[in-house]
């Protein structure tokens, strides 16, 4: 009985190491940045279509489709045909360009 209890009393301990883990990586894939190209830039419906490689952290495959951007600013920093690094998170279902930069 005692070595059960030791056992849970272990285990509870490891708990919090494993939580910051598990936290610290998936803060680290929320912020990776995937590349892209540009293929359309919508002004009025605030969406950028790019065409892209994996985005890990939401599991999407390469593929070209529309995302809807979090600042319009970032529309105007960018043109069809562009080669881009950018970040996506689903922001209250809907999947949003939250950052944006030209690739090197």
């Amino acid at each position: 009985m005692k070595l059960t209890a030791l056992c849970f009393a272990a285990l509870l301990s490891l708990a919090p190491l494993a939580h910051a883990q598990h936290n610290h990586s998936h803060a680290a894939a929320a912020t990776s940045l995937t590349d892209g190209t540009i293929k359309k830039v919508d002004k009025p419906a605030g969406k950028l279509t790019i065409a892209h490689g994996t985005i890990e952290n939401i599991g999407m495959p390469p593929m070209t489709m529309s995302f809807t951007v979090a600042e319009p600013k970032m529309l105007d920093a960018v043109k069809a045909g562009d080669k881009v690094r950018f970040a996506v998170e689903s922001r209250k279902g809907v999947l949003t360009v939250t950052k944006l930069e030209a690739a090197r």
